[in-house]
């Protein structure tokens, strides 16, 4: 039967790591509790004293072997299962007045079984990203890491040019390893693709986004702007303008947390089509003409010396002068026909 436990906890614990010594942080206590380890020597040895340190020893000398074992991270809680079945297994061993050098022993043993079935730690694949597939945990220390490697992915990226269906990493595109900066040159008027593949694992829920420096080569996030609707693996540009020429970042994260960086440089170059030349010659002269202030155009009113000064200036006057008596004339005869007119009815 247990006894009650004592009034402070703890000295007992600064005990426990003392005689547990490097090897505390053995697997054993990452998935384990102290009150869990202290109860099981509580029930083997029944009493406080030489006998319960004696189990500490002994239960921590059966584990020393764990000490320095990783494992796939993922496999934490599973491990976690395992060693809380063990527990549970120890204090059944414990309460049926068994050995606990034996008990520890077999436990032990049986504990590597169960590492050495859990799913392998993934080896990084340089030269680049965060790999949450390759997350490993330490049992000395219990912490994990990942691999140690730049954010900046040199020669991951993949960028295609000219005409062609949409692609799929790793598909229809020169896979050539590129620079840090990747250049990628079309003609003016084509169009230009990227594609923003790695080469390590990726999480099932990621987000890309599309980022440009106009005519720059640069990987200074402090330049780039984000590029509206561009949301896929994929980046078109149709028809590639001289206005496009500059550095074309991509972004591929996980939960806002940011896995790898491509860049893509891109290079306008040749003029464009005869027949867009055209159109922008004639577009240009409609953008130059301006509509200038209209002339005005006053009537001519010379003076009767000016007149007089013409070689026909007599004939004309005479066909003026003629001119103007007739239609006097007929409108003096209109109106006395029309009186007569009048006066007679």
């Amino acid at each position: 039967m247990a006894l009650p436990a004592p009034a402070s906890s703890v000295p007992v614990a600064l005990l426990a790591l003392a005689v547990l010594g490097s090897s505390a942080w053995a697997c054993l206590l990452c998935f384990s509790t102290f009150t869990e380890r202290l109860g099981v020597c509580r029930i083997f040895t029944g009493v406080q004293g030489p006998g319960r340190e004696k189990c500490q020893k002994a239960f921590a000398a059966a584990f020393s072997g764990l000490e320095d074992s990783e494992i796939n991270y993922d496999e934490r809680s599973h491990l976690h299962d395992s060693f809380s079945q063990m527990i549970h297994s120890l204090q059944e061993a414990a309460t049926a007045q068994g050995s606990y050098e034996v008990a520890f022993r077999d436990a032990a043993e049986k504990m590597k079984e169960v590492i050495a079935r859990l799913k392998g730690v993934q080896a990084c694949i340089p030269p680049c990203g965060l790999q949450e597939v390759a997350r490993r945990f330490h049992c000395r220390g219990c912490f994990s890491t990942v691999c140690d490697l730049p954010l900046d992915c040199p020669g991951e990226g993949r960028a295609c040019k000219g005409e062609g269906p949409d692609l799929r990493p790793g598909l229809g595109c020169d896979l050539e390893p590129a620079p840090p900066v990747q250049d990628v040159t079309v003609t003016r008027g084509d169009q230009a693709l990227f594609s923003c593949a790695v080469n390590f694992p990726l999480p099932e829920e990621i987000t890309y986004s599309w980022k440009f420096a106009g005519a720059l080569r640069t990987q200074d996030t402090s330049y780039f702007r984000n590029v509206p609707r561009a949301h896929g693996y994929v980046a078109r540009i149709r028809p590639v303008q001289p206005r496009h020429r500059g550095t074309f970042s991509c972004v591929i994260k996980h939960d806002q947390r940011l896995l790898a960086r491509l860049y893509f440089f891109l290079n306008v170059t040749g003029p464009p089509p005869r027949g867009e030349t055209e159109l922008q010659i004639a577009f240009r002269e409609v953008l130059r003409w301006a509509p200038r202030d209209a002339e005005l155009i006053e009537p001519w009113e010379p003076s009767l010396g000016a007149l007089l000064a013409r070689p026909d200036a007599l004939t004309r006057g005479l066909i003026a002068a003629a001119a103007a008596v007739a239609s006097a004339t007929a409108t003096l005869l209109v109106w006395m026909f029309f009186r007569w007119y009048v006066s007679g009815n």
